[in-house]
């Protein structure tokens, strides 16, 4: 290829104008990524066609700068040089609802929705439009592009926290029930947690069922890595984070499970028939049930 001079362009030299070694966290896209896309960029001619919804449209090798999306948290977006401000309460709103759907459409009704109900100002898609301009601005991408009847970002699986976490959780799922891989992949999976889903947005109703659901499958993975810690032997070091999730979670019945075998295992059968009491006592109180068959 040429350069704007005239002159040839090596693989190297653009290699060597391209470099981000040492500066991508350790779920950005790979080196190799990150070079064909800014290389597209360099050969990409300029000025872009700007859509029918107010936002320029780019192709599928449009380029991308490697960007992180963090929900499993607060909202957050990570560039090469750190943390990108993201704006208000409403662009954070309309991010969130682009970053759960990454690379599909996500349609102006649903996010109109979202950010007002039945609340409508004078004119939705307008202020839409303009909410999705900023977000642009403030990430300075291109990846949301508009798509009737709506809105796409373009991101991949790797580079959304939730997504990454969700592949994980399969892949431990379908290692054939090896408890090392499967301690080390959920434990993998499970530090991508900062805190609460959406930790910022919480209140936000349109929200609550994904957050429902990621909190849901964080609570399984916890679950299925102490189960492969149990297998491992590991019964003493489980002991008191399951006391503290029992505690926090007194109706699922796994963790009281969990709790009973790593007590006897660890020569504590006194305090498993105590925990076994417990989780008898609370199920009967909270839910009129009794302790299902594998409890007992």
């Amino acid at each position: 290829e040429k350069g704007r001079n005239g002159t040839e362009i090596s693989a190297y030299s653009l290699g060597r104008t391209v470099d981000v070694e040492g500066r991508e966290p350790a779920y950005f896209p790979s080196r190799e990524t990150t070079l064909k896309r800014r290389l597209g960029n360099l050969l990409r001619v300029t000025g872009r066609a700007t859509s029918g919804m107010g936002v320029p449209s780019t192709g599928d090798e449009a380029y991308r700068r490697p960007v992180r999306f963090a929900v499993l948290g607060p909202l957050e977006v990570s560039g090469e040089d750190g943390p990108i401000p993201l704006g208000g309460p409403k662009q954070r709103i309309v991010l969130a609802h682009l970053v759960l759907g990454a690379s599909q459409v996500v349609s102006a009704e649903r996010l109109i929705d979202a950010l007002w109900g039945e609340d409508l100002p004078e004119d939705p898609k307008s202020a839409l439009r303009v909410y999705v301009s900023r977000i642009r601005s403030s990430l300075d991408l291109d990846s949301i592009e508009a798509h009737p009847p709506g809105y796409l970002l373009r991101a991949d699986r790797d580079e959304v926290d939730a997504l990454r976490f969700e592949d994980l959780l399969d892949e431990a799922r379908s290692n054939g029930h090896e408890p090392r891989a499967t301690d080390r992949i959920l434990g993998e999976a499970l530090a991508l947690w900062r805190g609460p889903a959406f930790a910022d947005l919480a209140s936000e109703p349109s929200l609550a069922g994904q957050i429902a659901r990621l909190e849901e499958l964080r609570l399984q993975a916890i679950e299925e890595k102490i189960s492969a810690e149990l297998d491992l032997g590991h019964h003493s070091r489980v002991v008191v984070e399951l006391e503290t999730l029992t505690r926090t979670h007194p109706l699922r019945e796994r963790l009281w499970d969990e709790l009973m075998l790593a007590l006897y295992r660890s020569d504590r059968q006194g305090e498993a028939l105590a925990a076994f009491e417990r989780a008898r006592t609370i199920l009967a109180e909270e839910l009129g049930i009794d302790p299902s068959r594998e409890l007992r």
